[in-house]
């Protein structure tokens, strides 16, 4: 049946709609994560905490002006030999300067795509065909959190890092404005993840976030994040989860063909 639905997508689209989602390139590695971690996306040591520090840089059609950081992908080389049909999970934070792959990856996510035992040989090839597709990022229990940049200053300028993105989703759009206030101030992406303002407002300190998932985009308002007495280091909760899913769905030939 799956065979059926393919064909008949095919005939219906372009020759190139099947592999909307389903990407072919391939994959190098970094040998230490800390290259990833110190990336452009701006996350530091804290991204060694996201996926288990199965880290990636992408190129710039991932990386999207640092639209992209903090985008999870499944990713498995192709070597059936060495690697396992699954692959493994990778999460974007920095950007890949080359158009040799598309990715670079850590060399834990990289050994991640091989079969049990066989994460040194897979290592040894150094460069590898893969194949991948964007997932929704999960943390389970953990709101959407702001952490406050040390390069801030009261009253002046605030910068801030957004971390634990959930769901298949970009944020492209940031305001903020006091609790209680309409005054809204926009903010801009300073690089990577880090967002930044010198129209800070006074007293406890509210965003709203402007979410894509596919085409379309959505207001998310978080009404109360940081207190009047905020201070640099600290990661803040939102208190709101982004979950959406990309509403622009992958044909049937690209869940037939990922098993």
């Amino acid at each position: 049946m799956a065979l059926f639905l393919c064909v008949l997508f095919l005939l219906l689209s372009s020759a190139s709609a099947c592999d909307r989602c389903l990407h072919q390139s391939k994959a190098a590695y970094f040998s230490k994560a800390s290259a990833l971690s110190a990336g452009a996306c701006g996350y530091g040591s804290l991204a060694l905490g996201l996926s288990g520090g199965h880290l990636a840089a992408g190129v710039s059609s991932l990386y999207k002006d640092g639209a992209g950081c903090g985008a999870c992908f499944q990713i498995r080389c192709k070597n059936s030999t060495l690697c396992s049909s699954e692959g493994t999970r990778i999460t974007l934070t920095d950007l890949n300067h080359t158009n040799e792959t598309d990715f670079v990856l850590s060399s834990r996510a990289f050994m991640a795509m091989a079969n049990k035992g066989m994460g040194r040989d897979i290592l040894k090839l150094g460069i590898v065909d893969v194949e991948y597709k964007r997932i929704p990022c999960e943390y389970k229990n953990q709101n959407l959190a702001v952490r406050v940049e040390e390069s801030s200053q009261k009253p002046n300028y605030l910068a801030i890092k957004l971390m634990y993105q959930g769901g298949q989703t970009e944020v492209v759009a940031m305001d903020v404005a006091q609790v209680g206030s309409a005054n809204w101030n926009f903010m801009s992406r300073n690089h990577g993840a880090v967002w930044d303002t010198s129209r800070v407002p006074n007293g406890a300190l509210q965003f709203r976030f402007v979410v894509t998932s596919g085409f379309d985009g959505k207001w998310i308002w978080a009404k109360s994040v940081l207190p009047a007495e905020w201070k640099t280091g600290v990661i803040y909760d939102s208190g709101v989860q982004i979950t959406d899913i990309a509403k622009e769905g992958c044909s049937p030939c690209d869940d037939s063909h990922w098993r």
